[in-house]
């Protein structure tokens, strides 16, 4: 069955209300969630918040106990097939057999999904290639590392070329080299047209990859925006700089506090200068009044608060982030 989004979905994902109890535990509390057709979204949450167990939903691994999701306008219970086409989903641990190559792998993948011998062989021939894994390729498993298992765990995902994609921790364990070569396939993945839901346990992760980020706890969404919107929803950048002479500390100081009248927030000491800021801009007068009052710099420097103070305020929590099925 062929399935036809011509014209293109707005909306990769639509989730409203979505509801998941195991026992006495309410795992998923009215999750919403709406995911644009060609973007990055990234989820994340302290351990046992519900991120898993709401990918699953969506997966339709889970039926849910209440409210709806839809994949690109597909309802996930009343159409669970149709969303099989439509995605594919890549879990923190790789889906595949040890004893077998990266190449019969793949072959048997693509087998199980309907393709011939010969497009099956040239499938996993394009995704070793695709994921770097050409010269490993007639190589058993078990002598891969962690990074190959989980980009060949990636490419299996991939073998039906899925409009969306969820990855659950897809670099969960990598080293930081490995890691960046995924966010690079992930990129590469979006920019040929699919759209990719990813959990992560890490916030930087989220920040350098994700277009919007729900942060979700206790089985709800508490926050979700851009990086930008997160960060600014709990408090101004900071104003660090450092001026030459620590005697002109003082004088720098009376510069920062009239221009950006911050007076009882600034912090001084040794030369070293910190205070709120509310706007970016203010850093072009700040320069002209420290000129004005003769006060040379060695450094001076801007910072928004990163993900990982949105989480913690947030949530309420340090990032724990979970490596459970929750």
């Amino acid at each position: 069955m062929t399935i036809n989004l011509a014209g293109g979905a707005e909306w990769a994902v639509e989730a409203r209300g979505l509801v998941k109890q195991f026992g006495d535990n309410r795992a998923v509390d009215g999750v919403d969630l709406k995911v644009r057709a060609g973007s990055i979204y990234g989820v994340l949450g302290p351990n046992g918040a519900g991120k898993t167990t709401t990918i699953r939903m969506l997966a339709t691994l889970l039926r849910p106990d209440a409210g709806e999701a839809k994949i690109f306008g597909w309802d996930v219970a009343q159409k669970p097939q149709i969303v099989r086409q439509l995605i594919g989903v890549t879990g923190q641990y790789a889906s595949v057999d040890e004893s077998l190559s990266a190449t019969e792998n793949l072959i048997i993948f693509s087998r199980l999904l309907g393709l011939g011998r010969a497009e099956a062989r040239k499938k996993a021939s394009d995704l070793l290639e695709e994921f770097g894994l050409t010269e490993a390729a007639k190589r058993p498993l078990k002598n891969f590392s962690g990074g190959m298992r989980r980009r060949l765990d990636l490419a299996a995902s991939l073998i039906s070329q899925p409009p969306l994609i969820f990855l659950d921790e897809p670099t969960t364990g990598l080293d930081p080299r490995t890691r960046s070569q995924m966010w690079e396939t992930i990129r590469r993945l979006v920019n040929s047209g699919s759209t990719v839901l990813l959990t992560t346990q890490y916030l930087d992760e989220a920040d350098q990859l994700a277009d919007r980020i729900a942060v979700i706890d206790r089985g709800r969404v508490v926050a979700e925006g851009t990086g930008d919107e997160l960060k600014a929803s709990v408090g101004n950048s900071s104003l660090h700089l450092r001026v030459s002479d620590p005697a002109q500390t003082a004088a720098a100081r009376e510069a920062v506090e009239r221009v950006l009248q911050a007076r009882s927030s600034v912090t001084a000491e040794a030369g070293r200068i910190t205070a709120p800021m509310a706007e970016a801009g203010q850093v072009t007068d700040l320069l002209i009044a420290l000129r004005s009052a003769g006060v040379e710099l060695v450094e001076i420097s801007v910072q928004k608060p990163t993900l990982d103070e949105v989480f913690l305020t947030i949530t309420g929590k340090p990032e724990g982030m979970e490596a459970s099925h929750a």
